[in-house]
C-alpha cells in the first residue's frame, strides 16, 4: 500500500479533497515518519531551475526510495537544451504525430499528467508525456519548411492561469487516485512489479494461465505483480520492477518503457540491452561467431546483383535459409530451394532491410529450446518442426499450426546443448532467455538467443510446474532486495 504526497512551493487549496498536501519544507523534515506505508510524491514544485526546491524535492524522494513524479532524470532530461535560459527540449515528430489543427505559427498549450482539453492534441499529450513523466508540461508544436518540432518545457503549478485551475486539479485527483492508485483487496507486499502484456497480441510469449501463475509466484515472493497494457504506461513510475511479457521489438513501446524503467532504477526483464542485442540477427551471429560460439555457416548480404548471388552458390548448398536481422516467432525466416527463389526472397527482404543473413540449412526433428537465466538452465524443451513444414511455426498454415513439444528435465539435456546455450548468452546479459539450438550428430549450433522466451501453462513448465514461475520471481525478489528498493 502507498501514501500519496503532493509537495508544493505555493499554497496548493483542495478543501474537499482526498489528498494530503504538503509544502517543500514539511516533506524535507517530517518524511519518512516511523511506521508509514511507502510513500508516492507528486511533485508540483516550480523545478525549471537547476538545484531549486523542486529539483531537491525529486532528488531527496529517490533518496529516500519514495516513488516520484517527475523523476531527478525527467528533470534532467528536461533540461538537455537550455536557450535563453529557458529549459526546454525539441523532439522532431513524425506526419502521424502532427495533429491536423495545428496552425503554421506556433502553437501552445499546458498538459496536466498527459490529458489536454483539446481533443484534437490529446495524442500529442500523451506522447509528451511518455516521453517527459512531470505533472504539468508546456508543449508548442512548431513549424518550418524542413519539419515539425515538439517544445517541452516543465513547469511549477504556480504558474497555472486561473481559468485552467479547475481542469488541473481534477487531472490531479484523477490521476493520483485512479491511475496511481492502490489496488483494492491487496495485501502489502515489499515490492511492486508490472507485468506488461498486449491481450490483443496473436502469439503472447505467455498466455493467460501463465500470467496468473506469475502474479500467485510472486506473491511467495514478496512481490505484489499486477499486468498492464502500454496504454496504461503512466503507471509504469509506481512499480519497482517491471517483467515484460508483450513479443519485444527495437522500435517499439516495449523497448522504450524497458528503457525507462532501467533509468529509473527498476528491475527490468527483459532489459533494453538483451532487447537490442537479441532482437537483432546481426549483432548475434557476429558475437557467435567473435567468441568461437558454433552456429550454422552464416553470411550478411546487402545486395542481390550477379556477383552476390554466385558467390553464395559457391559457398552454400540448396536450400538456403534467409533471415531478416529483427524477427521473431519464425517471421521474416525463409527458405530458397534454387536460384530463383533465392532471388526473388533475397529481392523481396532487402526492400525492408540493409542486410539480410544468409544461413546453411541443417535438417534436424527437432529444435532444443533452453530457458536460462542469469547464466544457469532453467527449463528445457524439444519443439518438433509442424507437420509438412521445415519450421516449427507454419505461419502459412490456415490455422497457424505448430509443432509437436516435449519438455524435460535440465539434466537430461546433453551436456553440449546446456553448455552452449548458456555459453551463447554470456555476450547477451544476465537475463532472462531461451536459446534455440540444432545438434546435428555430437555438433551443437545456436540458432539464436531470444530476449523474451515462451513461458506458457502446460509447455515450458510441463516438467517444473509451479517451481518455474517461483524460479522466475525469486530472481526479481534478489535484484530488488540487492539494489535495496
Amino acid at each position: 500500500m502507498f501514501k500519496t504526497l503532493v509537495v508544493v512551493d505555493h499554497p496548493l487549496n483542495l478543501p474537499d479533497s482526498e489528498l494530503t498536501i504538503v509544502n517543500f519544507e514539511q516533506y524535507l523534515a517530517e518524511y519518512p515518519k516511523a511506521g508509514d506505508p511507502k510513500i508516492r510524491i507528486i511533485n508540483l514544485c516550480d523545478t525549471e531551475k537547476y538545484l531549486s526546491q523542486g529539483y531537491y524535492c525529486s532528488l531527496l524522494a529517490e533518496a529516500r526510495q519514495h516513488k516520484v513524479l517527475p523523476s531527478v532524470n525527467t528533470i534532467n532530461d528536461l533540461s538537455l537544451m537550455p536557450p535563453k535560459d529557458q529549459e526546454w527540449v525539441e523532439i522532431p515528430l513524425s506526419k502521424s504525430q502532427i495533429p491536423a489543427v495545428v496552425s503554421q505559427d506556433e502553437k501552445e498549450f499546458l498538459v496536466f499528467f498527459g490529458w489536454t482539453k483539446n481533443e484534437s492534441l490529446r495524442k500529442l499529450a500523451k506522447f509528451a508525456f511518455e516521453k517527459f513523466p512531470a505533472p504539468i508540461l508546456k508543449l508548442s508544436v512548431s513549424r518550418d519548411e524542413h519539419q515539425t518540432q515538439l517544445i517541452c518545457t516543465a513547469i511549477g503549478v504556480n504558474k497555472i492561469a486561473p481559468e485552467l485551475w479547475d481542469q488541473f486539479t481534477a487531472c490531479l485527483e484523477h490521476f493520483t487516485l485512479k491511475v496511481w492508485r492502490n489496488p483494492p483487496g491487496r495485501k502489502r507486499a515489499r515490492w511492486d512489479m508490472g507485468i506488461l502484456v498486449n491481450p490483443d497480441e496473436k502469439t503472447p510469449p505467455s498466455d493467460a494461465k501463465a500470467i496468473q501463475l506469475f502474479i500467485k509466484a510472486a506473491s511467495k515472493v514478496g512481490i505484489d505483480a499486477e499486468v498492464f497494457t502500454a496504454a496504461q504506461s503512466a503507471q509504469l513510475y509506481q512499480y519497482d520492477a517491471l517483467f515484460i511479457r508483450e513479443t519485444t521489438s527495437i522500435k517499439h513501446h516495449t523497448y522504450e518503457m524497458a528503457r525507462k524503467g532501467e533509468k529509473e532504477g527498476m528491475v527490468v526483464m527483459d532489459d533494453p540491452t538483451s532487447i537490442l542485442r537479441c532482437c537483432n540477427k546481426v549483432f548475434l551471429h557476429d558475437a557467435f561467431s567473435y567468441h568461437n560460439i558454433s552456429a550454422p555457416k552464416t553470411h550478411f548480404v546487402s545486395k542481390s546483383d550477379k556477383d552476390t548471388l554466385d558467390r553464395l552458390e559457391q559457398e552454400f548448398s540448396y536450400p538456403i535459409v534467409l533471415k531478416l536481422p529483427e524477427s521473431s516467432f519464425s517471421l521474416g525466416v525463409f527458405k530458397a530451394k534454387d536460384r530463383a527463389e533465392l532471388t526473388t526472397k533475397l529481392e523481396m527482404m532487402l526492400k525492408q532491410s540493409a542486410l539480410v543473413l544468409i544461413q546453411e540449412y541443417l535438417y534436424t526433428e527437432y529444435d532444443w529450446r533452453i530457458g536460462v537465466l542469469n547464466g544457469r538452465a532453467i527449463y528445457a524443451c524439444r519443439y518438433f518442426m509442424a507437420r509438412n513444414h521445415w519450421q516449427i511455426y507454419n505461419h502459412s498454415s490456415k490455422r497457424n499450426t505448430a509443432g509437436n513439444f516435449e519438455t524435460i528435465p535440465t539434466f537430461e539435456v546433453p551436456r553440449a546443448v546446456l553448455a552452449t546455450a548458456i555459453k551463447s548468452c554470456e555476450i547477451v546479459g544476465n537475463g532472462l532467455y531461451g536459446v534455440d539450438l540444432k545438434q546435428v550428430n555430437d555438433k551443437v549450433y545456436v540458432i539464436e538467443v531470444n530476449d523474451n522466451p515462451n513461458l506458457d501453462s502446460k509447455v515450458e513448465d510441463k516438467y517444473l510446474g509451479d517451481e518455474l514461475y517461483r524460479v522466475i520471481m525469486q530472481e526479481f525478489a534478489d535484484r530488488l532486495e540487492y539494489r535495496g528498493r
